[in-house]
């Protein structure tokens, strides 16, 4: 979400960037860019200014929130204020209060992670010297430069840091809503299981100290995205069973994932999709606005039968489909051929005798082509 109009100049840039911020005056959008903090206690003011929406003032604002405001700005004729208020590579349990947090005793692996992560930072200068002496190595040898794992900033990985630093000074505000871009950095095996759970705490935190209402909050499923150990497939699917707090939305961004650069260049795409959410939810307009979202699996002689919600209109997009996987008893899941029937899909694979489970978009990088009439794209999901 962080990821601004200008790119990370050298790891990624923005599809279409320069042309996008020459076209970013938006006479009816402002802009507020909280600057980035972390807090033991919540503090009551933030630094920032409200600007015009200019080439200027966009370049550095994020990319899916401009999109998704001139989106909004431009559908349904409004004035849009956007607050933007990110700090990339965190994960969720910064952004939920204390209170939030404690008050839900299956949250506790937050701390247990966050333990983990302080202890593997007190090696950080020693593993940092060691990078730069295998830099300055590959230099001299006129050798490509080593590839070195990310390394966070300690202060936003602690357990409502952000939440003190960054939200709670904004709660004053009357909002229409919260858009959310997030969960890479939740994939770690102790964690992705309890997204849902802390993501759904999350939300309702928010609401709790705004104090109006179960305000709408759309959020996007993370992408799709090389990255061993981890699972991402876990997090989507974590994502979609958040759709059962209410008032919420969900933009798929399966199809819009670079396998190689954890910040795909398309962002005009996902903020599109958060805005179409926001017109059907928000502002009433007729028309989907959900790519298929799984309903339920039914066993049959032959295989499984997957039913969706929001599914008329099935297609594979590019060729055959593709993305489905089936699991008897023993839920070793397996590739699975899958064809589309009307609003299902019937999954098999000869070799699964006692068919029991089906999923589908499960692997961190996957091809999976299911989309809607809409052309909107299914989102990960297993019957589990």
């Amino acid at each position: 979400m962080e990821f601004p109009l200008k790119g990370f100049p050298g790891s990624a840039v923005l599809k279409n960037g320069e042309q996008e911020i020459r076209n970013a005056t938006l006479p009816q959008v402002r802009l507020l860019r909280i600057e980035r903090r972390s807090s033991d206690v919540p503090v009551e003011d933030v630094e920032g200014t409200w600007t015009l929406c200019t080439p200027q003032t966009a370049a550095d604002f994020s990319a899916v929130a401009y999109f998704f405001g001139r989106e909004i700005n431009q559908k349904e004729h409004v004035p849009i204020g956007l607050i933007d208020t990110t700090w990339g590579g965190t994960p969720v349990a910064s952004w939920i209060s204390l209170d939030g947090i404690s008050a839900d005793a299956s949250l506790m692996p937050i701390f247990a992670a966050r333990a983990r992560f302080a202890d593997e930072q007190s090696n950080a200068s020693r593993v940092i010297a060691a990078e730069k002496r295998a830099d300055a190595a590959a230099a001299a040898a006129h050798r490509p430069a080593p590839k070195h794992r990310w390394h966070p900033d300690e202060s936003s990985w602690r357990p409502a840091g952000l939440f003190n630093g960054m939200i709670a000074p904004l709660t004053p505000y009357s909002i229409k809503g919260a858009i959310w871009y997030q969960g890479e950095s939740d994939s770690d095996p102790a964690t992705a299981p309890i997204y849902g759970r802390s993501f759904s705490t999350m939300i309702g935190d928010w609401r709790s100290h705004w104090q109006q209402g179960d305000f709408p909050f759309l959020f996007v499923q993370i992408s799709s995205y090389k990255s061993d150990g981890d699972h991402w497939g876990v997090v989507r699917d974590q994502q979609r069973r958040t759709l059962a707090v209410r008032n919420t939305a969900m933009a798929v961004s399966l199809d819009v994932g670079t396998p190689d650069n954890v910040h795909p260049p398309d962002k005009q795409t996902v903020g599109a999709r958060l805005a179409l959410a926001a017109r059907g939810l928000v502002y009433g307009e007729s028309g989907d606005y959900s790519g298929p979202l799984f309903r339920q699996a039914t066993r049959e002689e032959s295989g499984m039968r997957v039913w969706f919600d929001d599914g008329a209109g099935l297609t594979s997009k590019g060729g055959a489909l593709t993305g489905f996987e089936i699991a008897g008893p023993d839920k070793q899941f397996v590739p699975a051929t899958a064809a589309i029937q009307g609003r299902s899909v019937l999954v098999t694979n000869d070799a699964v005798k006692n068919p029991q489970y089906v999923r589908y978009a499960w692997q961190n990088v996957t091809d999976a082509n299911l989309y809607n009439g809409a052309g909107l794209p299914a989102s990960t999901f297993t019957s589990e």
